[in-house]
């Protein structure tokens, strides 16, 4: 097979990673904004910098497996 089969996967897999982790911080800041919503700005300012990196390292992923096929 040629390294070239394995990047579809590699960033799909990618995808799913990031995918999943953004899925558990938006479901657990909503859960806690259910059970005290009072606090709702306090955990959307501590939740949004988390959701922010995790998705700046998913699109630097995608680049470097992108940049691996091409160099």
């Amino acid at each position: 097979m040629e390294p070239t089969m394995y990047l579809p996967i590699g960033l799909g897999l990618i995808v799913i990673g990031a995918g999943l982790g953004i899925g558990k911080f938006a479901a657990a800041a909503a859960e806690s904004i259910a059970r005290q919503p009072e606090a709702a700005d306090k955990i959307t300012g501590a939740v949004n910098l988390p959701l922010f990196l995790l998705e700046g390292v998913a699109i630097l992923a995608e680049v470097f497996a992108f940049l691996m096929l091409v160099l």
